[in-house]
């Protein structure tokens, strides 16, 4: 069983806010904090940085290795508005301008990847490498897009140990490993004076004629020069391998790796296994000069 603070108690850590952009965001940083590269770990739709409290400090035994609560999310500031790709996108570059990371190791998980590979694709001599971890962006099923809305939402507007435990058992494969903690935390964090309304804004990715405004293309998705990880899981509820397959079929310089016995959250749910993968791939690409590849006309 794996709880939020022993992961990180035997480690120096920092837990933090900074001002990215206006929005005042909150952040957790661990190893060579004086490193201009580094690892940033970026979470999902409704998530926070505690996400990776699993992974943080065996990636900071090689890299200054950071997480955050994006805009809208965790106790980072809500402003009033609907939290579309470009806002997050814009959000991520001011953070990392914020703590002077000029170039970075990106990890996004489910709506985390959708916008770190928006960022690849924007922002390409910012970025060292790419994982996306059952990333969002391709998928446009409405009958996922509804469930997404209607857990999420329920564990907000109707917050109790139980409904927020239902949404935090939806993301794994074996409901055991939702602990008690963990589920204390996000009821904490949904339960913010104002959290209703920025969930909402959050939340408006699901509404289709928002998403396709948003959707990765293939286009888009060839320009990334990054070289780029694509993790999914034997039992993802947002979408099948093959969706994990497109990602590598579009992006260059991209490969797949599935592992089993995980649903929607591998780097806690298997974090062991996930940590080596993940170390083993950026060990590959550290200090590494990505490829820029020109934009077609026309492509965003």
């Amino acid at each position: 069983m794996a709880y939020l603070w022993p992961e990180i108690a035997n480690g120096a850590i920092r837990l933090g806010f900074v001002n990215a952009g206006g929005i005042r965001t909150r952040y957790i940083e661990a190893g060579d904090t004086a490193s201009s590269e580094a690892v940033v770990f970026v979470h999902g739709t409704g998530g926070h940085l505690e996400s990776f409290t699993r992974n943080l400090l065996p990636h900071a035994e090689r890299f200054r290795t950071v997480a955050l609560d994006m805009v809208g999310h965790g106790f980072s500031d809500k402003p009033d508005h609907d939290y579309e790709i470009p806002h997050y996108v814009r959000h991520l570059l001011d953070f990392c301008d914020a703590l002077g990371i000029e170039r970075a190791h990106l990890h996004g998980e489910s709506l985390g990847g959708w916008i770190v590979a928006q960022f690849a694709i924007d922002h390409p001599e910012r970025v060292a490498s790419l994982t996306l971890n059952t990333a969002g962006g391709l998928n446009t099923d409405p009958v996922v897009m509804k469930r997404v809305y209607t857990v999420t939402m329920k564990a907000v507007a109707e917050a109790s140990p139980q409904t927020v435990r239902a949404r935090l058992e939806w993301l794994m494969n074996d409901p055991s490993r939702v602990t008690d903690d963990l589920v204390e935390l996000r009821h904490r964090i949904y339960t913010q004076p104002g959290f209703l309304r920025a969930m909402e804004h959050i939340l408006c990715l699901q509404d289709m004629e928002i998403r396709m405004r948003n959707v990765l293309t293939d286009e888009g998705l060839t320009r990334i020069g990054a070289p780029t990880l694509v993790i999914w899981t034997e039992h993802d509820p947002t979408a099948p391998v093959a969706t994990g397959e497109r990602f590598v079929a579009a992006i260059p310089d991209s490969r797949l790796v599935v592992m089993s016995d995980c649903a929607h959250w591998p780097q806690w749910e298997k974090a062991e296994e996930f940590n080596a993968l993940h170390l083993d791939f950026l060990a590959e690409h550290a200090g590494s000069v990505p490829r820029i590849r020109a934009a077609a006309a026309g492509d965003r």
